[in-house]
C-alpha cells in the first residue's frame, strides 16, 4: 500500500491501533536483547521497545505525525530501499506491514541486509482471508486481499532465514484494532472509526461496504451471526493466521 493511501486512511490510527500488551510481550521476546533496532513500515511506532535506540522508518506523513514525541528518529523511505549500509542495526522488525510493501521479497531481503536479527509479525494468507467478516459478510476483501502479493508465513521464513516462528493468538479484547481483533465482538465492524483503522475495510467500494455491514447489523439483530459463531463467545483467544517469524541470532548471545 502506498504512502497516499496511509495518508488517507491513517488519520485517526493513534486513537484505535494501540499496542495489545500480550501481543507486544511476544515482539518483544523475538527481539531479544538488541539495543539498536530499525522499525521498518512503523506506522505510529505502537510495538517499538522502549530503552533501546530505535530508528523508525515510515513513508506516510499522517502516521509519521501521529508518532509520540518521545519516539526516537524517523526516515520517510521503503521497505525496498532502506537508507543504511550493511548491518547498521541489531535487529529490524516490522509488524503486520509486509503485506503493505510493493515488493515484499526485496523488503525482507533488505531487513536481512541492514541487520543481524530480523522479527516479522505477518500472517498466514490461507488462515487470515478465510475469517467470517471477509467470507459472510465482506467478499470483495477477500478479492482485494487476493490481489495482494503477501508471502506465506513458510515463504517469509525463507527468506529470512528464520530460526523460528511463533503463533501469535489474538485475545478477545486485542486493543490493536486491526481486522481480526474484534472477531468475538462483531458489532464493532459497524463503527465507522473501527473500520476507518482496517485498511483493507478502508479500501472497499463504499457500496460493496454498505451491503455486507446492512447484512452484518441484521444477522446481529436476529441472532443469526450467534446462531453460526456461538462458540467464538466462549474463546478468550483465537489463531487468526498471525505468526512472528525470527531470523538471525540475539545479539547478546552470540
Amino acid at each position: 500500500m502506498s504512502a497516499t493511501r496511509y495518508d488517507d486512511i491513517g488519520v485517526l490510527y493513534s486513537r484505535h491501533r494501540r499496542a495489545d500488551p500480550r501481543i507486544a510481550n511476544l515482539v518483544a521476546s523475538a527481539i531479544g536483547h538488541a539495543q539498536s533496532i530499525v522499525d521498518v513500515g512503523a506506522g505510529t511506532g505502537s510495538y517499538e521497545p522502549e530503552n533501546r535506540k530505535v530508528v523508525a522508518v515510515e513513508p506516510s506523513e499522517v502516521m509519521i505525525r501521529q508518532r509520540s514525541r518521545e519516539s526516537g528518529p524517523i526516515v520517510r523511505a521503503v521497505a525496498e530501499a532502506l537508507p543504511f549500509s550493511d548491518k547498521s542495526f541489531d535487529a529490524a522488525m516490522t509488524i503486520l506491514s509486509v503485506q503493505h510493501w510493493s515488493d515484499p521479497r526485496r523488503g525482507l531481503a533488505e531487513l536481512c541486509r541492514v541487520a543481524h536479527r530480523r522479527v516479522v509479525l505477518t500472517f498466514e494468507p490461507a488462515i487470515h482471508n478465510g475469517f467470517w467478516l471477509f467470507a459472510e459478510y465482506l467478499p470483495k476483501v477477500q478479492i482485494l486481499l487476493g490481489q495482494q502479493s503477501t508471502p506465506s508465513v513458510d515463504e517469509v521464513a525463507e527468506l529470512i532465514d528464520a530460526s523460528a516462528v511463533e503463533v501469535v493468538p489474538i485475545p478477545h479484547d486485542c486493543i490493536d484494532g486491526f481486522g481480526w481483533a474484534y472477531w468475538r465482538r462483531p458489532d464493532a465492524y459497524l463503527d465507522p472509526e473501527v473500520r476507518a483503522c482496517i485498511s483493507v475495510l478502508a479500501m472497499l467500494e463504499p457500496a460493496d461496504l454498505q451491503a455486507g455491514l446492512l447484512s452484518l447489523q441484521e444477522d446481529l439483530r436476529t441472532g443469526a451471526w450467534e446462531e453460526r459463531h456461538g462458540d467464538l463467545l466462549t474463546r478468550e483467544a483465537i489463531d487468526g493466521g498471525f505468526r512472528i517469524v525470527i531470523g538471525g541470532p540475539d545479539p547478546a548471545i552470540t
